[in-house]
């Protein structure tokens, strides 16, 4: 497989908090949650949680052992946990989290692993386009946000209403009914939503965090099957430009579109 990477922070005052690696037959996205006022729980912040799991993913996928990738993925946030539990608050809902993708080339098979958020587009021999993507978070988020249906925002009854909408998501992570996400219990990996795919009948495959993926499910600039022409045509870098070109055409008024870390993997399968 041939691999081609992309990333970009979302603000230029603050770190990228998503991770792409490879190794090979093998990538890695994570995309960091970003809570507001963590720093007094992490000294490390979630751009450090993003790297340093993402690092340890790839060191037990280089092994090219077999395991399965939920057991890889629980080794990883134990280990990750160790690492900063004794100066952290790992244990708090706002500590450094982190979506997961992975995706893996093993007998003849592509095999992959997703928790919460981010894509997975399958690029068919037959000309069609397969997206796969964990909609736990998203369905949680969008129950939680529900009182806050016309309610006006910027209003005080908006914010009191927002900042219980908030809570109520977070007391929905990593708990059965609710959506799961890496941070510091590796019993989350077990509730990954998994999969396997023929290597022979893809001619390829991207992943895009959800600051990229924002090109179709939230910007409508394309459908999937333009990202991956545009992939074909332009590599990773160009999706990301097509993303950052519409946010900047808001010009920072009352509608703008605030960037998020975008990133793009792009594997071709050689034949």
């Amino acid at each position: 497989m041939q691999v081609s990477l992309a990333t970009s922070a979302g603000r230029g005052d603050r770190p990228n908090e998503d991770f792409v690696g490879a190794v090979p037959g093998a990538v890695v996205l994570l995309d960091g949650a970003g809570i507001p006022g963590a720093e007094a729980l992490c000294a490390h912040g979630v751009a450090w949680y993003t790297h340093r799991l993402g690092g340890t993913l790839l060191g037990g996928l280089s092994r090219a052992d077999g395991r399965d990738l939920a057991a890889i993925l629980a080794d990883a946030i134990a280990e990750t946990a160790v690492a900063h539990r004794a100066t952290c608050d790992i244990a708090d809902p706002s500590s450094p989290q982190a979506t997961v993708l992975m995706a893996r080339a093993h007998r003849g098979r592509l095999e992959h692993l997703l928790l919460a958020d981010s894509y997975l587009m399958l690029d068919e021999v037959g000309g069609g386009v397969r997206v796969i993507t964990d909609e736990r978070e998203v369905a949680a988020r969008r129950e939680c946000a529900a009182p806050l249906a016309g309610v006006t925002p910027g209003t005080p009854e908006y914010d009191h209403i927002r900042a219980s909408c908030a809570l109520a998501l977070r007391a929905r992570r990593n708990q059965p009914g609710g959506y799961w996400i890496a941070k510091d219990d590796p019993r989350a990996a077990w509730e990954a939503a998994t999969g396997s795919h023929p290597l022979g009948e893809l001619h390829g495959i991207a992943v895009l965090s959800n600051g990229a993926s924002r090109i179709v499910s939230q910007y409508g600039l394309t459908d999937w099957p333009g990202v991956r022409d545009l992939l074909a045509a332009e590599g990773p870098s160009g999706v990301i430009h097509r993303v950052r070109a519409f946010e900047a055409e808001s010009g920072g008024g009352p509608d703008a579109r605030v960037p998020d870390d975008a990133t793009v993997a792009h594997y071709r399968v050689m034949p």
